[in-house]
């Protein structure tokens, strides 16, 4: 063969990995089981080149693109090539073949093109395989395939094709293996669907085939059937080796032929499973989903999984006490904890489930039920040891901190600020250096948080729950609650407030009005980045930036970019702001009365308790009082958390412009993508890092499109749900009453904060929030999301801000339309439709 005929033609057996690009990801994959020792059919793939070299210009209708590579004669060396190739597979006669469409575009996660394209069966002579090919061709600019590209955003300018022909197998029984259960997820269970002859029925759906599941023990068949038990044997068998061989759960197609030999004619991930952790010992275990667990409803980048799971090594002690693993495994960017011992440990299991509802409810209640799962057999310890009590010294600081709030508060502050102050990296050096003060450093600033004095941090909730014990029977615990609307030093609503104090400003003055009503959020971040601004919008947003600038929507993963590295988020919750004022809404208005009814409320609930019960009087208004001052300390740990992730950001990215420079790397946040051992192995001029990159990046790019993120997995792929006790009203979800309160509005349904509005009175209905979503509460009039709890920083704001709040409401983002009005109700937990008095 020629040069030419080389590049537009290759057998299956010459294929690798890396040429996905020219013969598509369906023939790689055939070419990786025949590299494997699987039965593969012979055959060859004509290679994207060949089409490239028919194709017509681009930019017709897709009727005229389809006509033209119809109407188009083949290059006579390419139709040299494909008669060479079909004769070897002849042997001297007519082979019979499938002829079959392979693009690199097919098998996506998100857009499978399954059945999109032509495929002709049994074709037979040299004429017809060309025939078949074009048609093949011509099929990637059908009506179907181009809708289809349409409603999936793929560009139609870059799509292309090769064609894979292959021996035909004279079937007596084809189909499709699952090797997990498509429909429970169940990685224990095989779905094998099958038909007599070829397996085409199955795949295009024209007929119902006959299913077997396929379980741990032995074949299970559902009815008789074209399959004898020992087709069922071998199928559960190489579907096995397929999963070993290609790591994780597969879609195959197969069929046997007259002679009782089982081939395999495709192979392909199946990526919709939820990814779960394989256990060593095979035993059955439960996980919990930390990104659940921190209010991330997508997956952490490299980077962002290696300094969480550093993070959370400061709370093993305590974690592994009520039952979790003290390692955190990382699948695809979705990290587990093993809570298998808290389930199973009738001692352990209360703190367990009341831990997770705190965060991230109804996390708590699905791990009490797996508690009934025969599979889970309980182990009822003989006793718990109770904890030390809190030595004296301890004691002392809670009490000085309840006579002394104000100033246990500052202190706090004052040793959080020199802490990180202390964490403060070169600001010139070489990249080699940056790395070694990450690795220097990165542990201690995972532990910020860990480090803080947590005494007063206790102290308020310690007094929080006194005075709600002694006020038992006088005040609700929605009532208790009130109290702490529009608590003081709160970093949260600080930043809330004077991103709302700017607006306002920029809104006085009419230079910066104009640039807010005038340009998009990108083109302000641009205009910011090139002085352009007018001075009373730049300057403030340089003021905030400084001081907020570490913080963004999914802030634990160190891997995504912060508001001072693209302000643009920043800029579009201004533009909101200013709209909202426009409606007469005043932020600081209702924060500050928040703050004065939360008072009121107070010397209310004192005023209750019995003259005769002074000494109940005066202590419940103190440690209300003291709760009060120290409630917003639940939020500070994070905040210089985040200055501590902002300053690991500040060195690595340098290091990944000298990489860029040096060209080991594309671009310099291409370092999230590696560990610290890989950024050290590329500074010394280790390559291939280019393509670890690509592949962690397109894993990341494929999770980041799941809409839906179990709390708690199996190990088996199972998620178990949360089923709410039905009451007989007409709710139509049921979480957790995370804040008091009555709102109705339309239903504003948001997955990513740094592109939604809310305007004022609508209620904003998400998958779980951080403070990257919480300037969105200002205008907010309820909160809806999915996860959630009663210390979570979604439901801590909310409370604050006086607006009602339902967490842990499992399906809320596709059971609410957008725009659907909604009446949420903070206090009884749940969501109706329509307006509610």
């Amino acid at each position: 063969m020629g040069a030419t005929e080389l590049r537009d033609l290759v057998t299956l057996g010459e294929l690798t990995g890396a040429d996905v690009g020219r013969a598509g990801s369906k023939a790689v994959n055939l070419a990786a089981m025949l590299g494997k020792g699987f039965s593969v059919p012979d055959g060859f793939v004509i290679t994207t080149a060949a089409y490239d070299r028919v194709r017509p210009q681009t930019g017709k209708a897709a009727r005229s693109m389809r006509e033209a590579i119809l109407a188009t004669d083949l290059p006579e060396d390419l139709v040299r090539a494909v008669a060479d190739a079909y004769g070897a597979l002849a042997e001297g006669g007519d082979a019979v073949v499938a002829v079959r469409s392979s693009s690199p575009s097919e098998d996506l996660a998100d857009a499978s093109f399954a059945g999109q394209y032509d495929t002709s069966l049994n074709v037979s002579g040299l004429q017809a395989v060309l025939a078949a090919v074009r048609g093949c061709w011509a099929s990637l600019w059908s009506d179907r395939a181009d809708r289809y590209r349409i409603a999936h955003g793929v560009d139609g300018r870059e799509a292309t094709i090769a064609v894979i022909v292959q021996r035909m197998v004279d079937a007596r029984a084809a189909g499709v293996l699952h090797t997990l259960n498509p429909v429970t997820g169940r990685r224990s269970e095989m779905v094998v669907e099958a038909v007599k002859g070829v397996g085409e029925a199955v795949v295009s759906g024209t007929v119902v085939p006959d299913q077997y599941v396929l379980g741990e023990t032995g074949p299970e068949p559902t009815g008789s059937g074209c399959l004898e038990p020992a087709d069922l044997r071998r199928l559960r068998e190489v579907g096995s080796a397929l999963q070993q061989a290609f790591g994780g759960p597969q879609d195959v197609e197969w069929a046997i032929d007259a002679a009782d030999r089982l081939w395999l004619t495709q192979t392909r991930p199946i990526t919709t499973a939820f990814p779960v952790p394989e256990p060593a010992d095979g035993r059955l275990r439960a996980y919990w989903s930390v990104n659940v667990y921190q209010g991330l409803a997508q997956p952490l980048t490299p980077m962002g999984s290696l300094m969480i799971r550093q993070r959370q090594r400061g709370m093993s002690a305590y974690l592994t006490g009520i039952g979790f693993s003290p390692e955190i495994i990382d699948v695809s960017g979705w990290l587990y904890w093993d809570i298998t011992e808290g389930v199973i440990d009738d001692a352990k299991r209360p703190s367990m489930v009341s831990f997770a509802d705190d965060l991230a409810a109804p996390s708590g209640q699905i791990i009490a039920a797996l508690a009934a799962d025969p599979r889970f057999a309980p182990e009822r310890p003989a006793g718990r040891r109770s904890g030390p009590p809190a030595p004296a010294r301890r004691r002392g600081r809670i009490a000085a901190a309840w006579l002394f709030p104000r100033t246990a508060r500052e202190r706090v502050r004052r040793r959080a600020e020199q802490h990180v102050r202390a964490l403060t990296g070169p600001a010139h050096a070489t990249a080699a250096e940056r790395l070694r003060w990450v690795e220097a450093h990165h542990r201690t600033i995972c532990r910020i948080e860990a480090d803080l004095p947590r005494a007063a941090n206790t102290a308020g909730g310690l007094a929080q729950r006194l005075a709600a014990r002694l006020l038992d029977g006088i005040a609700s615990a929605e009532e208790i609650n009130a109290c702490f609307r529009g608590v003081p030093a709160n970093p949260t609503t600080e930043m809330d407030l004077r991103l709302w104090r700017l607006a306002m400003s920029a809104k006085a003055d009419p230079r910066s009005l104009a640039a807010l009503s005038e340009q998009e959020p990108w083109h302000l971040a641009q205009s910011y980045r090139r002085g352009e601004l007018p001075d009373v919008l730049s300057d403030g947003v340089r003021g905030f930036l400084a001081r907020y600038g570490c913080r963004v929507a999914a802030e634990m993963d160190l891997g995504l970019p912060r508001w001072a590295d693209d302000p643009a988020p920043v800029f579009r919750t201004l533009i909101s702001y200013v709209h909202a004022a426009d409606t007469g809404f005043d932020a600081a208005a209702e924060f500050a009365a928040a703050r004065r009814e939360a008072r009121a409320k107070v010397a209310e609930l004192v005023r209750r308790v019995p003259v005769r019960r002074a000494g109940v009087r005066l202590a419940a208004g103190f440690l209300l009082r003291a709760a009060r001052e120290l409630r917003g300390l639940r939020e500070l740990p994070k905040y210089y958390l985040m200055r501590g992730y902002q300053e690991l950001r500040r060195q690595l990215l340098p290091a990944g412009d000298d990489l860029v420079r040096d060209g080991v790397l594309d671009r310099a946040d291409d370092v999230m993508f590696l560990d610290l051992d890989e950024i050290r192995a590329a500074l010394r001029g280790g390559d291939g890092f280019r393509a670890t990159v690509a592949e962690r990046r397109a894993i990341y790019e494929r999770e980041l499109k799941r809409r839906q993120v179990p709390a708690v997995v199996l190990s088996d792929g199972t998620a178990p749900e949360y089923r709410p006790v039905e009451t007989g009203d007409d709710a139509l979800l049921r979480g957790l009453a995370g804040a008091s309160g009555l709102a109705s509005g339309p239903a504003r349904v948001v997955f990513d904060p740094d592109t939604a509005r809310i305007a004022p009175g609508e209620v904003l209905v998400c998958p779980s929030t951080d403070p990257g979503w919480t300037p969105l509460f200002l205008n907010a009039a309820a909160i809806v999301t999915e996860t959630g709890g009663m210390i979570s920083h979604g439901t801590t704001v909310a409370r604050e801000y006086g607006i009602p709040a339902v967490v842990g409401a499992a399906g809320a983002t596709t059971r609410i339309q957008d725009g659907q009005v909604i009446t949420v109700d903070g206090s009884r937990g749940t969501v109706t439709l329509g307006e509610r008095g």
